[in-house]
């Protein structure tokens, strides 16, 4: 069993520097030529499970690279910027320095947006879930920066814990 994740590609909002969160930005035209420059890569993978994030961004990055029909998760979104969507990181760390870096820390949360640790429990949540799901099978995660960043941390963890426990109940642990 592997979890590939595939982000998708650059967007006008990230050439810009704006906050995405929930809302959608097309991809840019670098993007596209990121996501058909990494097709012949994920083609050599074959992943039997194509799960995706629901917004406009994953699913324009899914269909350049063959996936159109991936099963499209909203659990699977980036964190909801809340407030903060839209706006520029440029103009954040000059007008609320503080406050962004507190937020980059996991220590602050955007009014009307979803904290860190909220984030961090639902990728997880979501990702085990497809784990346990299919468990012999190779899975291709279309998604966003902050969930690939999540799972990362997360298997960090995985791994120090296993190193502790059987493989057999490593999984069960988590839950």
């Amino acid at each position: 069993m592997r979890l590939i994740l595939l982000r998708h590609g650059e967007t006008e909002w990230n050439k810009s520097f704006r906050l995405q969160g929930h809302a959608n930005s097309s991809l840019s035209e670098r993007g596209i030529a990121q996501v058909k420059a990494i097709k012949p890569i994920l083609a050599q993978f074959k992943p039997q499970i194509i799960v995706a994030s629901d917004l406009g961004r994953v699913r324009q990055t899914a269909k350049i690279v063959g996936y159109k029909n991936a099963h499209f998760d909203a659990h699977l979104r980036e964190l909801n910027m809340g407030d903060w969507t839209g706006k520029s990181k440029i103009d954040l760390l000059k007008e609320q320095p503080e406050y962004y870096k507190a937020w980059r820390a996991g220590e602050f949360t955007p009014d009307n947006g979803e904290s860190w640790q909220d984030f961090c429990l639902r990728i997880k949540t979501t990702l085990l879930s497809y784990i346990k799901k299919y468990p012999n099978q190779d899975i291709l995660a279309i998604v966003h920066s902050g969930v690939i960043r999540v799972f990362a941390m997360f298997s960090l963890v995985l791994r120090q814990i296993n190193y502790y426990l059987s493989p057999q109940r490593h999984l069960q642990y988590l839950m």
